[in-house]
């Protein structure tokens, strides 16, 4: 019973490059058309939630860059003030 549980819910991925290469491969799959359709409707719905993870992963980054370069302009600013 708990090998059909795991099959029935696709595993997180356990990194960003994990996901996009698990992505990749689905990709190089469906192009090359060999797939039965319920295969590509399976692989389908992989890739559209590896990619929302992707999306996620890259949305969280650029949100922590944005707060570390405020952070660091703020600090630039208050010493170009310190020395005046």
């Amino acid at each position: 019973m708990t090998k059909s549980s795991k099959q029935a819910a696709p595993s997180q991925p356990e990194s960003f490059e994990a996901a996009s290469a698990e992505l990749e491969k689905i990709v190089t799959a469906m192009e090359a058309g060999q797939m039965s359709l319920e295969a590509s409707l399976a692989a389908y719905q992989r890739g559209a939630e590896l990619l929302q993870y992707c999306q996620d992963k890259l949305q969280g980054a650029q949100q922590q860059v944005r707060v570390l370069e405020a952070g660091m302009l703020k600090n630039f600013t208050r010493s170009d003030s310190d020395e005046r």
